[in-house]
């Protein structure tokens, strides 16, 4: 990708397609009538404080602030299909839904899998190192197990399409390719800047990671895990943007093979349709780039 372009980002929405760039956020929303339902904002000021660019930290920031922007993406776009007020995604509702959600992805992808390489290394009389190795592959598979499940799952085959078409619209950008549904379709739905890459690169770290630290006892085991998620995501962060920087260097790109393969669970052949939203996502956001950095007077 030429260095003057900037690298823009997105995730898949409800029937839609949310795109992130420097200064401004856009999504598109396919309603049930067919029409497409756009929606345009400036970024945070968090994108352009000194804090955004320290190594580690400016990880943990973005995705906390990214986070907050598609969850907020994503109620609108479900709000975009709602038949009446009561089946809206609102205020207290939309905080306990997006609370239960975190709770329950703490449990299961950070507790459960050292509950279990703990039960084990017990029943088998392992060392607590063993214990460490046993819940770093649990939790690998873990991960693993609950992308298929959810990959045959006909709503989220769907939300998959929608991944795919974000990447493809991207990939066009970036290769300078016409900017028609035609055109996007030929390129590849894997990505290497992908949230799935990132997910990836945090699991892999939690299995070196952790063991490093092994303090005594088992509620401090949890407080070292619990307290290093911080690192884990800094050091993803760090970890994705060698692996999109080395991607231009053809004896590298084997490297970014694992990442890739594991995109083929989150993405789907896009229909049309689908290219479509995400291509009305990405207009719509360089409109937005345009008239939010002419606003703030920043080159």
């Amino acid at each position: 990708m030429p260095a003057s372009k900037p690298s823009y980002g997105g995730q898949a929405l409800y029937e839609g397609v949310l795109m992130r760039g420097r200064w401004a956020a856009a999504w598109a929303v396919r309603r049930p009538d067919g029409s497409i339902y756009v929606h345009s904002e400036p970024l945070g000021r968090l994108y352009r404080t000194p804090w955004v660019r320290l190594p580690l930290l400016r990880g943990l920031l973005v995705l906390a602030d990214s986070l907050y922007l598609g969850v907020r993406a994503m109620l609108d776009a479900f709000n975009q299909h709602a038949t009446s007020p009561e089946e809206r995604i609102v205020g207290r509702r939309a905080c306990f839904s997006i609370g239960l959600s975190l709770t329950l992805g703490l449990v299961l992808f950070l507790l459960a899998p050292m509950l279990f390489g703990a039960w084990v290394a017990r029943w088998l009389d392992l060392s607590q190192a063993m214990a460490n190795v046993l819940e770093g592959l649990f939790r690998l598979g873990l991960v693993l197990g609950y992308l298929i499940m959810l990959a045959r799952t006909p709503e989220v085959q769907r939300l998959f399409g929608y991944h795919a078409a974000e990447h493809q619209t991207i990939h066009a950008y970036e290769h300078g390719a016409p900017l028609t549904v035609e055109s996007i379709a030929r390129f590849p739905p894997e990505h290497p800047r992908c949230g799935t890459a990132f997910l990836l690169m945090v699991v892999f770290l939690a299995l070196v990671l952790f063991p490093l630290v092994d303090p005594p006892g088992f509620l401090a085991r949890i407080l070292w895990r619990v307290l290093a998620v911080p690192l884990l995501i800094g050091f993803a962060y760090e970890g994705i943007r060698v692996l999109w920087w080395l991607s231009r260097f053809p004896w590298a790109r084997p490297l970014l093979w694992p990442y890739l393969a594991l995109q083929r669970l989150t993405t789907r052949p896009p229909e049309p349709a689908m290219i479509e939203v995400a291509l009305t996502a990405f207009r719509a956001l360089q409109e937005a780039e345009a008239r939010y950095q002419g606003a703030s007077g920043q080159v």
